[in-house]
């Protein structure tokens, strides 16, 4: 893999990319998260046989993070003018959040893609009531949770922060391979960066809008695209319900739809290797 950095409407973002082959795939990344971490697992087995690239949108992993300005406008925004700059009608795989900012790159211009590739997305389902969320959707009390979650990442063994994850955040997959020591040197770097707590709060804010969640207009807009679509879904996952997307696979003709047994919220990572097999298949065709 190869790390770098490239100017995106005045920002610098950070990206990996490897391979060469097409089609080109191009990563998007959900909250709190970035691109050469969320992909870990599926970057170099893709890049065999295609060209791979993830950038960290602003805000996130070791791109800039701009005073404001955040949401899923400047998210697709700078995705756009990435993708335009860095390769050519790529398949865009997005999840989570990243899913949403996917979605609205497609429906904005989707003469640019060759396919869609939603990961347990945000805008394909609603999400269940979660208690974190509405806690960082509270002035001060958002900033002390993000302060809270930063000194408990710096200062509690490895041990205690996966028994953490595996007990509260209904992680599904091997805790011990999910959360290596890797994978927590780069969370502590990622929340101990400045700006950091603003952009994470910020990002939620700008999503607890009606406008975020109106799924039945988005799935319509995005059938009339014409596209080709895969969902991918974790089988257990409580934040964003298999049985929704079931649900909104029936207003996407032609879609696809693949469920990962055994995975949660992030089968991307929870199972790797069903994941990028569905990944491929989908690539092939």
């Amino acid at each position: 893999m190869r790390g770098g950095f490239v100017e995106i409407d005045g920002l610098r973002v950070h990206h990996v990319r490897a391979g060469a082959g097409a089609p080109p795939v191009a990563f998007v990344h959900g909250l709190g998260s970035a691109g050469y971490l969320e992909w870990r697992f599926n970057l170099a087995a893709l890049a065999g046989a295609h060209e791979v690239l993830a950038p960290d949108l602003p805000g996130f992993g070791r791109s800039d993070r701009p005073p404001g300005g955040y949401g899923i406008p400047l998210f697709a925004r700078v995705v756009e003018e990435y993708l335009a700059s860095q390769t050519r009608r790529p398949v865009l795989v997005g999840t989570s959040m990243g899913g949403r900012v996917a979605l609205e790159v497609a429906l904005r211009r989707p003469r640019t893609l060759r396919k869609l590739v939603l990961v347990n997305a945000l805008g394909v389902a609603r999400p269940n009531p979660h208690p974190f969320y509405p806690l960082v959707l509270v002035p001060r009390v958002g900033e002390l949770v993000l302060g809270l979650m930063r000194e408990g990442l710096h200062r509690l063994p490895p041990a205690t922060i996966r028994q953490y994850a595996g007990r509260y955040l209904g992680m599904a997959g091997d805790v011990e391979r999910l959360l290596d020591a890797t994978f927590i040197a780069a969370m502590r770097e990622i929340h101990a960066a400045e700006g950091y707590p603003n952009a994470y709060l910020s990002t939620v804010r700008a999503l607890a809008t009606r406008d975020a969640y109106m799924v039945d207009a988005l799935l319509d807009r995005l059938a009339a695209t014409k596209l080709p679509v895969l969902l991918i879904w974790g089988e257990g996952d409580r934040l964003l319900p298999l049985a929704r997307a079931r649900e909104a696979l029936r207003r996407l003709p032609g879609a696809r739809l693949e469920v990962i047994r055994g995975a949660g919220h992030a089968p991307q990572s929870e199972r790797p290797d069903e994941f990028n097999r569905a990944l491929e298949d989908f690539l092939a065709t």
